[in-house]
């Protein structure tokens, strides 16, 4: 099966859908699927345009189905630009989202925590973000987006609402977007604390770019896997981002499933 960003040569089941929301899946985080009561599985290598995730915790497929009663698309993971990707690759599945009437769009990643007081297994919701991959998906046109409020508002104050109400943590601040692979120096994470940062991963800013781009709603969480690197003694590791990562997605399931409801 070849399908296509276009939506009216998508699969019938697909188009009759029509998901309200989407939600895309970060490292460690695609357990989250489980809890979707899914009517439809598309591998990201089905449908043309769409690049394969080479990293381990990223399953690359979309989840058709319902959360909290609620029509979702779910990505089950992403591609990113350390992985040899273009901007306009890393966001495909935002666009082709886009193209199946997506509106409100949920993003989530693992990320370095920066802040002593944010601690691994943890999460914080995203109010703004440093851009510091050196590129952006919209090159190519005078294309000139208002960031100011790159994250809903209203969906921010929703989520932090019912965050209280059920006694979870849920911090809130800056995420740093870096290019990766590697992880930050001592040095390099004094700087991001110095521009503003609370957190810092390797994705969610070119697709909350282009999600804005559309018109659609973002918000976004990072689920703090570990404490970033000079401000802990141990060394960082993937395998430990894909373990807290698992610990901590019930978390935000609930969260998710209240507020969708």
């Amino acid at each position: 099966m070849n399908l296509s960003l276009e939506p009216e040569i998508l699969p019938k089941a697909v188009r009759d859908f029509q998901p309200e929301w989407g939600i895309v899946l970060g490292s460690g985080l695609g357990s989250l699927v489980e809890e979707v009561d899914a009517i439809l599985s598309v591998p990201y290598e089905e449908i043309a345009g769409l690049p394969v995730s080479t990293v381990p915790g990223h399953a690359g497929r979309f989840v058709f189905g319902r959360l909290a009663g609620r029509r979702v698309i779910v990505a089950q993971g992403r591609v990113h630009l350390y992985e040899g990707r273009t901007a306009e690759e890393v966001t495909a599945g935002v666009r082709f989202m886009d193209a199946l009437g997506v509106k409100k769009l949920i993003l989530t990643n693992a990320a370095g925590s920066l802040r002593a007081d944010f601690a691994p297994g943890t999460w914080m919701m995203l109010s703004d973000h440093l851009n510091l991959t050196g590129t952006s998906p919209l090159f190519g046109v005078a294309n000139f987006v208002d960031m100011s409020a790159a994250y809903s508002p209203g969906l921010r104050a929703h989520f932090a609402q019912l965050a209280a109400e059920e006694k979870t943590v849920l911090h809130e601040g800056v995420y740093a977007g870096l290019p990766g692979p590697q992880y930050e120096t001592p040095a390099e994470v004094r700087m991001l604390r110095t521009l503003g940062a609370d957190a810092v991963g390797m994705s969610t800013v070119l697709e909350a770019i282009q999600a804005r781009a559309l018109g659609m709603q973002v918000a976004a969480f990072s689920c703090l896997t570990n404490m970033a690197a000079g401000l802990s003694t141990g060394a960082l590791d993937h395998g430990e981002v894909l373990a807290t990562g698992r610990a901590a997605a019930e978390q935000l399931v609930r969260l998710l499933a209240r507020a969708l409801a």
